[in-house]
């Protein structure tokens, strides 16, 4: 036995996700505000690529097309000694997806996007002098506001009150949590005081603070301790006329429904969270009109005032198609709102630069890698167009009782069945649907909804797990109130629709629908 090495080779073929494919399956998968912010960026960095405007005639190469022989050739051959034909990669994809499932998935989801510089929001359109609707729209954009610290301390600045008590208000304010709450004891907060606010009166100086904060600011709740207290403070401030909330037949019916919400919040709180309302009248005295009266005022407040100040802004859905009834002939078609996203072509003359032998040869193949790179972008939109409406085809065939009926009549659709049906793999399926929206009859509806396991009826119809939700949520609308059914009696409901499921599996969608136990749905 001895130990030598040897150096040998071996012939063999691998199949490996090259970037173009990770970067073709990002597009597909990106919705369409994510898609046009790619595009936009590929504008701005991409000297080769740039806007087709409308009735610009055939001056230039949209995807190839339009330029001279030797240019189009010029560009195919850049494209080939990348690596091959781009307009094969998806196919290539689809070949590698359907022998290497788990291996595309994983490098797909394990790849970081790189981003280039934040974008500017200036799209760039050659020869135009016109203003982007973009830039135009974040010009007219309102200016950002402010943390809730910094409003706070904002208001906290103007607020007539002992100077020697502003910087305790500045510290309380920085020791409240997202909800406007200050969860610390003035005893608690005390111990963190920073040294310059130390002293032998900085418990008491704490604790007056606090009470300007909770009379001065705005909204009214912040600075409260507990969720009894915001609901004090912000019928405080109702009382005094600060907030109108409600109407009230004269001045003696709003001084007794603001009474007893102050009651209902101060001494019945826990009674009022189970919806123990005969167990308060008993106790308090009111009567059941003037409870209600009274929690319908409490329903009006915050429990988390602070939240005002930096309201979420709700992204707005904008819908990757449109789907439509046609009286005529009977049928659901759809359309893709592919009007946002701009009309893209290789400029002309940085194509004809490719084959200009005059050109310094590190100079040719950046213009050669960039003219690639942008006929590759026009044809991974072009696949995401078709490859996302032959989906959307094929969900309205296997979905149209959904569009006549609606929710309830929801079927289960496997992304296999439509795989199979379009021949493509089950991967792209799921990329193509991935926060992707349709604008239907019935409203914006998530593509990937459509997709849902389910279960046989008595009667021996598919019905999806979704169609099942919307009917108990039917149930639940119609059931008597001050008689709600509990969780067997909505079993049981459903099985007189032919929908026969475990009282457990009614609780779980019960919860997941947000609609809270019989005890609670009660009313008196």
């Amino acid at each position: 036995m001895r130990f030598e090495a040897s150096q040998n080779m071996r012939m063999g073929q691998h199949m490996k996700l090259a970037p173009r494919m990770i970067q073709s399956m990002e597009i597909l998968q990106m919705p369409l505000a994510e898609l046009e912010e790619r595009i936009e960026q590929e504008l701005e960095n991409n000297p080769t690529l740039e806007i087709l405007e409308p009735g610009a005639g055939d001056g230039g190469a949209d995807g190839g097309a339009g330029l001279d022989g030797a240019a189009a050739g010029e560009m195919d051959k850049a494209a080939a000694d990348r690596g091959g034909d781009e307009a094969d990669s998806f196919e290539r994809l689809e070949g590698y997806e359907a022998s290497n499932p788990d291996a595309a998935e994983n490098q797909f989801e394990e790849r970081t996007v790189q981003r280039d510089e934040p974008f500017d929001g200036l799209s760039r359109v050659r020869d135009s002098g016109d203003r982007d609707a973009k830039s135009e729209a974040m010009a007219s954009a309102p200016a950002r506001r402010g943390s809730v610290a910094e409003q706070l301390k904002a208001q906290w600045g103007v607020v007539e009150v002992d100077e020697t008590l502003r910087g305790y208000g500045e510290f309380i304010i920085d020791n409240l949590d997202a909800d406007g709450y200050l969860r610390a004891g003035t005893a608690e907060l005390a111990e963190r005081l920073p040294p310059v606010l130390r002293g032998e009166r900085s418990s008491e100086r704490l604790d007056r603070a606090l009470q300007a904060v909770q009379l001065f600011l705005e909204p009214a709740g912040v600075g409260a301790r507990d969720a009894r207290e915001c609901l004090l403070l912000q019928l405080d401030a109702i009382e005094d006329g600060e907030a109108i909330i409600g109407e009230w037949d004269d001045a003696e019916d709003r001084s007794e429904t603001i009474g007893a919400a102050r009651l209902l919040a101060s001494d019945f709180l826990d009674d009022l969270m189970n919806n123990r309302l005969p167990r308060i009248a008993e106790k308090s005295g009111l009567t059941m009109e003037r409870i209600k009266q009274g929690l319908l005022l409490l329903r009006r407040l915050s429990l988390s005032p602070a939240r005002r100040l930096s309201p979420e802004d709700a992204t707005p859905i904008v819908p990757d198609a449109y789907i439509e009834y046609d009286e005529d002939q009977d049928r659901y078609y759809a359309y893709l709102n592919d009007t946002r996203l701009p009309n893209l072509q290789v400029n002309r003359e940085y194509a004809k630069l490719t084959r200009d032998r005059s050109m310094a040869q590190r100079d040719r193949e950046f213009i050669r890698t960039n003219v690639g790179n942008a006929q590759w972008l026009i044809d991974a939109v072009e696949q995401r167009k078709r490859t996302l409406l032959r989906v959307i085809e094929a969900v309205i065939d296997a979905q149209r009782e959904y569009f006549d009926f609606g929710p309830q009549s929801l079927r289960p659709l496997p992304m296999t069945l439509v795989a199979e049906k379009l021949g493509i793999h089950v991967a792209t399926v799921s990329r193509a649907v991935a926060e992707k929206y349709v604008m239907t009859p019935r409203g914006v509806v998530a593509l990937r909804g459509f997709f849902t396991g389910g279960t046989q009826t008595d009667s021996g119809e598919e019905i999806s797990w979704d169609a099942i939700k919307a009917a108990l949520r039917e149930v639940v609308d119609a059931e008597e109130k001050s008689k709600p059914l509990s969780d067997d009696a909505l079993a049981d409901a459903l099985k007189a629709r032919g929908l026969e499921i475990a009282r457990r599996t009614v609780a779980k969608y019960r919860e997941q629908l947000g609609i809270p136990t019989a005890r609670l749905r009660k009313t008196f």
